[in-house]
């Protein structure tokens, strides 16, 4: 089935920031005035630059009268099901009714393991929360007498009150996307909840699949199961790509989503007030009309059948041509990024023939598609910041020229995709700067340190990527004084120039060497 014929329902997905919580919570109650129908939030208790999400929600629902509000997903290994269960039903209560619950089964298990919880096994983790799903439905059904047992492998509840029931039917929706979570999505859940970025082509129809079958043997109807799914992109005035280019360009794939792939409810992730309007204003009332007259017109032809058509002429398809192979199993067909060896800046932060190289790849091996899928994410996290780069650039270049006032040069930069509460160049590479430290040091304390565990052949090259990422730091630095010149005074805008110069030749070369030397080993190794 590709259209399940839920109702189209449309949120926002905000960083829960501590940074300035009144922006945070302004973005929220935004997102209620412009007429969205959901808000969400990510729910990481550990991340000590987040407000806790369970209080944010609760804020939020006090401060806004008829937006839905979810955790987008809860992390169930630190939130106890049945205190979970008191605490959804209670603000559903104190809301009128407008509490979804997202549960997620866990992820990042060292710092979940930090705050107290239990670290667990990826069919742990699914088995886990079945049982979560199961007192929590129980603790809200007081229809039934006796209290609450479920005597689990994870969790234990013996003889719990029931209670209190929910305003309204809360539904349960599943950050998934393995097939074991998908299975449970289709037996147990309410909806499954993924994000785009983390999908490749062809996993929603894969995924409805798995839901569609696991609900039926279960005894449900798929249509049970709303579709939803996080997005993000760019607002531009010419496509770039999915999702980056003009709302009507937005507006006719996400139709096509909930048309073909059965999504229902698309939740927007960003925390550009800019863009939440125009998602809002333009983006969603198309999508409305053109999977309502789609509806329409098959609604129609069911009614008055079309006399059957001739047998078309075979076609010979046109080749599909990608920058990228495709992951597909046998041979390794991940492709790095080759470094083009242009250099803008006339100076050299490290010497770059002195990287060393890993153990070369066994020709003989094969790779699965889940193997090789980890190597191809990276190199799309490396894509990302490439064209945040080259975006950079541009905007420096037009202004520089003269062929964008301040006024335009605001207008561009509430289209790309990192950004923060103030409209300048400047805040837009610092922001660009801060995700690049982000990532590395995600790197630096989770990757690179159980890539040398699994192989130490591959120690010098970790060791070199890590020497890199300070040379690269340092290399921020120098583009955070250039902003400080920049942002005081015009004149600086040379400075600037020349610094990102600087950050480009180091960064495009040390991104194209990680690849190369960590994309096979990463499927070899099966690190995720």
């Amino acid at each position: 089935m590709s259209d399940y014929g839920h109702d189209l329902v449309f949120g926002s997905f905000v960083t829960p920031s501590a940074g300035d919580p009144d922006r945070t919570v302004g973005v929220a109650v935004l997102a209620e005035q412009i007429g969205l129908d959901l808000v969400t939030f990510q729910d990481h208790p550990y991340q000590p630059a987040f407000l806790d999400t369970w209080t944010l929600l609760n804020f939020v629902a006090a401060r806004t009268n008829r937006v839905h509000v979810a955790a987008n997903v809860t992390n169930l290994p630190l939130r106890p099901p049945a205190v979970l269960a008191r605490s959804v039903a209670s603000l559903d209560l104190l809301s009128g009714g407008r509490v979804s619950l997202g549960l997620g089964a866990g992820a990042f298990w060292d710092a979940i393991e930090a705050m107290g919880g239990r670290r667990l096994t990826p069919g742990q983790g699914v088995r886990a929360l079945e049982e979560a799903i199961e007192i929590i439905r129980q603790l809200w059904d007081v229809e039934t007498r006796g209290g609450v047992r479920v005597d689990g492998e994870f969790y234990r509840v013996v003889g719990a009150k029931r209670g209190p029931a929910p305003a309204h039917p809360v539904p349960i929706w599943l950050g998934a996307y393995k097939p074991r979570m998908l299975q449970l999505t289709g037996r147990r859940a309410d909806g499954w909840l993924p994000t785009l970025g983390y999908l490749q082509p062809g996993d929603l129809a894969k995924g409805n699949a798995i839901i569609d079958d696991a609900a039926q043997q279960a005894g449900r109807s798929p249509q049970e199961v709303r579709r939803l799914l996080n997005i993000a992109g760019q607002f531009s005035a010419v496509g770039r790509g999915p999702l980056n280019g003009p709302a009507k360009q937005w507006a006719e794939e996400l139709a096509e989503l909930a048309l073909g792939e059965g999504v229902s409810a698309f939740i927007l992730a960003g925390d550009d007030p800019d863009d939440l309007r125009r998602f809002a204003g333009e983006v969603v009332p198309a999508v409305r009309e053109l999977v309502a007259a789609e509806r329409d017109r098959g609604a129609a032809a069911e009614r008055t059948p079309a006399p059957p058509e001739p047998e078309p002429e075979p076609v010979a398809a046109a080749p599909v041509r990608s920058s990228r192979a495709a992951v597909t199993g046998g041979a390794f067909a991940v492709v790095p990024t080759p470094d083009d060896g242009v250099r803008r800046s006339e100076r050299q932060v490290w010497d770059e023939s002195t990287r060393p190289s890993g153990p070369a790849p066994d020709p003989h091996r094969t790779y699965t598609p889940q193997e090789q899928a980890t190597g191809a994410h990276l190199v799309q996290i490396h894509d990302g910041l490439r064209a945040e780069l080259a975006q950079i650039h541009d905007l420096i270049e037009q202004v520089a020229a003269g062929e964008i006032d301040a006024g335009a040069a605001r207008s561009h930069i509430n289209t790309m995709t990192m950004r923060q509460n103030r409209w300048t160049l400047g805040v837009y590479c610092e922001s660009y700067c801060r995700i690049v430290t982000t990532h590395h040091t995600i790197e630096d304390q989770s990757f690179f340190p159980r890539l040398r565990a699994h192989d130490p052949r591959l120690g010098p090259v970790v060791d070199r990527l890590e020497q890199e990422h300070h040379v690269i730091h340092d290399v921020l630095e120098g583009v955070d004084r250039a902003l400080v010149a920049y942002v005081g005074s015009p004149d600086g805008l040379a400075e600037l120039r020349a610094a990102v110069d600087l950050l480009t030749d180091a960064l495009l070369s040390h991104l194209s060497y990680e690849e190369r030397e960590l994309v096979e080993p990463l499927a070899r190794l099966g690190i995720a």
